[in-house]
């Protein structure tokens, strides 16, 4: 089989889903409310009950906000597993479903974050459905599209955002895994706990 015969819309997926399917599903699995918002360290941004955030921007429309600044000081600030989860979320999938595949619009500002772990996940599933579904229906045409000014990128492909977004949630959702990981060393060290 040539190049040309390729699925390359498959192939662009699976990069995805293989890894979604058989490392991190099972990695999110049984994520408790006190990992979600888990911190190794003080004043990291995390998502929060309105009005109880000190960092200089407080986003989001319903009963729970996530923490920013413009410009980001350097060094960010660490990121709880709550906020990654929010980046991923609305910054990563939802903006691009929204941009791409007909889906409700959605922005920091306008997203209504998760308070607590099970909401966080099942908005992500939900978002990664949206994805891939909306990948799957670009065939092999549409991946060629220009992106064009829903993106900063505009003169790449929608292949090449189907890489970018890829790469993202791998990198972010392994960083999830992580703070699993240490917050599950962190408190068996120091108490006996076990996940």
């Amino acid at each position: 089989m040539d190049a040309d015969e390729r699925d390359w819309n498959q192939m662009l997926r699976e990069q995805w889903e293989v890894h979604w399917n058989h490392q991190l599903r099972a990695r999110l699995e049984g994520l408790t409310d006190d990992e979600y918002f888990w911190s190794p360290m003080p004043d990291a941004w995390s998502v929060r009950p309105r009005g109880t955030s000190t960092a200089p921007v407080q986003a989001g429309a319903g009963d729970f906000t996530i923490d920013y600044a413009f410009p980001e000081p350097v060094p960010p600030p660490f990121t709880t597993i709550a906020w990654r989860l929010g980046h991923v979320i609305v910054g990563v999938l939802a903006a691009r479903n929204a941009a791409h595949f007909g889906a409700p619009a959605a922005s920091y500002e306008t997203w209504e974050y998760a308070g607590d772990a099970a909401t966080a996940l099942d908005q992500l599933q939900a978002q990664l459905d949206l994805w891939l579904a909306g990948v799957r229906g670009l065939g092999d045409a549409g991946l060629r599209t220009r992106l064009g000014p829903k993106e900063p990128f505009p003169e790449l492909t929608m292949a090449d955002l189907v890489l970018h977004i890829h790469r993202e949630l791998i990198h972010h959702l392994s960083e999830v895994c992580l703070l699993r990981d240490l917050y599950l060393h962190t408190n068996h060290a120091t108490n006996g706990a076990t996940r």
